[in-house]
């Protein structure tokens, strides 16, 4: 703690200190992460096209030694004496300037640089070696390169993790330094230009790397600095006083009021960046985190959120000064509340502490409410309600803090959200049934049902998160007691994710497998080398089983559809698929089709649960039939075993079957359970079969059509096998594709990619006699044609019929 005397208000800031003894001194600022991340793509995209567009660099290689022969040089080993010597006294300068400058430390982290920059270039030169274009040798010069033209790798790594922001003459120099060394290599012979481009980009990554690895020192204000840039700003401090990381109190001359002060720098920027970026990548709502914004935009935003926050009348912490003290740091000094947050003020086990009250009254909590009734009047968004944002002074009023998140004329849902916040921060503390009570005396029965479907976890704050998972069933509680409250009102359902941790894990092993299968196969030779003819056939039967999923889509839905829509609503359905695992996407999308068109909900699904039943019964007996004619050909043929004979399985399935219902009916817990599993199917689909049987042709339309559309891909499938050049039976070729499918698509990846891919070449081997590599160059021109290619189209189809409001 120190005093300030009030003659200091004009006086020089004293120079900054570092963090004391004790008190953390490092920060490793996100920053730094993603640098490394964009520093390592761009060393993958030169080391790609190093390799893939070899006679490209090549050519660049030669343009390069024309040009270099053109250029009045000094002899070569002259311009690489002098550069040599510029790379080492430009780094030993800056290392004597910043050592006189008492960031020794950042010296040290600059060598750590240095050294690990020189180590990965002397690796990547030993794994790369010879044959690529990095190491190509230019003609009439002496050189001989290597992968990376490693005398600038650690130079550029040093000075970039020392610092050089705010240093013009040393970037420059460093900059001038850089490109004389580059051009030196070019001219001797000893660099390429992709050698030097990766040079550069391994010291600026490993830079990076080494700041964040080991963290960045980062200086805090004294006292005394804190006070002077205070009075700076016609604030009279008499005391500071340290409360604790970033916040500090401040007493001021003549008795005027207290003011509590936080600090703003790159420590608090980086604070649990790694987490909000997250969260702003899955959510929609998320709020943009503090370390994304510049300093000064993140100090405006903050103060602008206090000052309209006052202006609405609420009671919150009002800015009174604001000052910066460099680049770096700034300082936001807020009116003092003689208040206490909800999450120290109320214990959650009164018994443990009799001196504590138990809970807020019925006042507190209506005061809370006009709180947040005063801020939603003006559209403010707090975005971070938590029993650590709302306290209560001595005087029973509430007070909302902790708007540095905030949004000024926010939208309705952000809204929304705020009111889910403090529900459920007040039920933690007074119970469901006064906390509801309390909102709706307050806000009217339609704000609180509208924030019903928000009371979830992920809308939550974390702190609300965390006192809400210590009460198991306040969270159900909670949202019965809005429910019993609010019959009238009507809860909107709303999306909150952007990105579910399940599509991400999709979309990476999507990915991952897709990059395999190109390893594995070349699609471009596939498609060149394929026979033009069985190739066009293969596009008509994959082009023709979209009108024929139409006519059997629409044979299990009695009302009338439009043929039009019906078609696009398939073809988007290619679509929909790549981003959905399974069938799901292509389910969802059947079904709001058939909502838009006027079908109530439960007929619609009643229709969809109609077709995939016969959908499941037609696959399984063509499978049957067609494993048992494959085996009939294959005994035919040479007398050889089938893949699926054609007698005893059949058999063997229906012996199964019996057992297992034998088994169901026997045990009452397991007929139970097949009672629950099968009471839709009774329920919904069942009648609607009755339905249908009132329509025989529309009925044996969608049959039809359900047989139809396996047999157009089981003749892709095989006409994709003849224009590979093979040649086997059509039978097998069926019973593979039609195995191969239905075990493919179990896999949780949208389009069953990887399970396709994975099995169905052993089934074409095993049952048409085909090699593995003409195996697998059918089944990857089978996909390009019904998964590949299909997806620019249904993303037109599915756009055009969201535009006409049909899905």
């Amino acid at each position: 703690m120190i005093q300030a005397d009030e003659s200091q208000g004009s006086a020089p800031l004293p120079p900054p200190r570092r963090r004391p003894a004790g008190r953390a001194e490092r920060v490793r600022h996100p920053a730094a992460l993603i640098r490394l991340a964009a520093g390592t793509c761009w060393i993958v995209l030169v080391l790609l096209l190093a390799g893939y567009a070899r006679s490209s660099a090549l050519g660049l290689d030669l343009d390069v030694s024309r040009g270099v022969e053109l250029l009045p040089w000094p002899p070569p080993q002259l311009t690489a004496a002098l550069c040599g010597a510029a790379l080492l006294t430009v780094p030993l300068a800056f290392a004597v300037d910043r050592m006189l400058g008492g960031e020794g430390r950042r010296v040290a982290d600059g060598v750590l640089a240095a050294v690990l920059a020189y180590g990965l270039s002397l690796g990547l030169d030993l794994l790369i070696g010879a044959g690529t274009t990095l190491t190509h040798r230019l003609p009439d010069l002496p050189g001989s390169t290597e992968p990376v033209y490693g005398h600038l790798a650690p130079v550029l790594a040093f000075m970039t993790a020392v610092g050089t922001a705010g240093r013009r003459r040393w970037r420059t120099a460093l900059g001038v330094t850089l490109g004389l060394s580059g051009l030196s290599g070019l001219v001797t012979g000893y660099a390429t230009p992709l050698s030097l481009v990766l040079a550069l980009l391994l010291g600026w990554t490993t830079a990076h790397a080494a700041r964040y690895a080991v963290g960045e020192p980062v200086g805090t204000p004294t006292e005394e600095q804190i006070a002077a840039a205070l009075a700076g700003t016609g604030v009279r401090p008499h005391t500071v006083l340290a409360l604790g990381p970033s916040r500090y109190l401040v007493t001021q001359h003549d008795g005027r009021p207290e003011l509590d002060v936080h600090l703003l720098d790159r420590h608090a920027q980086a604070s649990g960046l790694l987490g909000h970026l997250w969260l702003a990548l899955r959510l929609r709502t998320a709020p943009r985190p503090l370390g994304l914004r510049p300093l000064r935009a993140g100090l405006e935003h903050q103060t602008l959120l206090g000052h309209a926050a006052t202006a609405a009348g609420a009671r919150t912490r009002t800015p009174v000064a604001v000052v910066e003290l460099g680049p770096d740091a700034a300082l936001v000094a807020y009116r003092r509340i003689d208040a206490r947050p909800f999450a120290e003020l109320f214990d959650e086990n009164p018994a443990q502490d009799p001196d504590r009250p138990a809970g807020p009254t019925d006042a507190e909590l209506r005061d809370a409410w006009r709180q947040l009734a005063l801020l939603q009047r003006r559209r403010i968004a707090h975005r971070t309600v938590s029993p650590h944002t709302v306290l209560l002074d001595a005087e029973g009023q509430v007070h909302l803090v902790g708007l540095a998140h905030g949004e000024i004329a926010a939208g309705e849902l952000l809204l929304r959200l705020d009111v889910a916040g403090l529900l459920a921060v007040l039920a933690v503390h007074a119970g469901p049934r006064r906390a509801v009570r309390a909102a709706v005396e307050v806000l009217g029965p339609g704000p609180v049902g509208t924030a019903l479907p928000l009371l979830q976890p992920i809308a939550l704050a974390r702190d609300t998160r965390a006192a809400l998972a210590r009460h198991k069933t306040l969270a159900a509680d909670l949202r019965a007691e809005v429910q019993r409250q609010t019959p009238q009102a009507i809860a909107v359902p709303v999306r909150l994710e952007r990105l579910r941790p399940r599509t991400l894990l999709n979309v990476v092993a999507c990915f991952a497998v897709g990059y395999a299968l190109l390893q594995f196969r070349n699609p471009v030779s596939v498609v060149t080398g394929a026979d033009p003819l069985w190739l066009a056939g293969a596009v008509l039967w994959a082009a023709v089983s979209y009108p024929v999923a139409t006519f059997a889509f629409s044979g299990f839905v009695p009302e009338r559809l439009r043929f039009g829509s019906t078609l696009a609503v398939q073809t988007a359905g290619a679509f929909v698929k790549v981003v959905a695992p399974g069938g799901v996407g292509g389910l969802a999308l059947n079904t709001r089709y058939l909502q838009c068109a006027g079908i109530p909900t439960a007929q619609a699904m009643s229709s969809i649960g109609v077709s995939q039943l016969f959908g499941l019964v037609l696959h399984m007996l063509q499978l049957a039939v067609f494993g048992a004619l494959a085996g009939v050909d294959a005994a035919a043929a040479g007398g050889e075993s089938a893949v699926l004979p054609s007698g005893w399985v059949l058999w063997l399935a229906l012996a199964v079957s019996a057992v297992i219902a034998a088994s169901v009916a026997a045990v009452p817990s397991l007929r139970r359970r097949a009672q629950t599993l099968l009471r839709p199917l009774r329920a919904e689909v069942l009648p609607r079969l009755l339905d249908l049987a009132q329509r025989p042709g529309r009925l044996a339309t969608g049959v039809a059509g359900q047989l139809l559309v396996s047999m157009c891909f089981v003749l892709c499938l095989y006409c994709c096998v003849r224009a590979v050049g093979q040649a086997p039976g059509f039978n097998a070729v069926a019973m593979a594709f039609l195995a191969g499918n239905a075990a493919g698509n179990v896999a949780p990846t949208p389009g069953g990619l990887g399970g396709v891919e994975l099995l169905m070449p052993p089934l074409l081997v095993a049952a048409g006699h085909l090699d593995q590599d003409s195996a697998a160059s059918a089944v990857l021109l089978f996909r390009l044609l019904t998964f590949i290619l299909p997806i620019l189209p249904g993303w037109i189809a599915f756009a055009w019929l969201k535009r006409r409001g049909q899905v």
